[in-house]
């Protein structure tokens, strides 16, 4: 997964305007105890934090 798709995947489950933010703010434990932000400024890639976030907001499967 590319980082475009990764945030066109935040964006459509949290909308344009609140995914950066949450994404700055909000701590994930599946991440290490970090942000979606600091996750992905450490390297980790968006696969991986996108099943994080799948998990924490509780997506449908098909989001997965």
């Amino acid at each position: 997964m590319r980082h475009t798709e990764f945030w066109a995947r935040m964006e459509s489950a949290l909308g344009s305007a609140y995914a950066r933010t949450w994404s700055r703010e909000h701590v994930i434990a599946g991440l290490g105890g970090r942000t979606v932000t600091q996750a992905l400024e450490a390297g980790e890639s968006p696969k991986t934090v996108w099943r994080a976030v799948w998990q924490t907001l509780g997506l449908p499967p098909n989001q997965r």
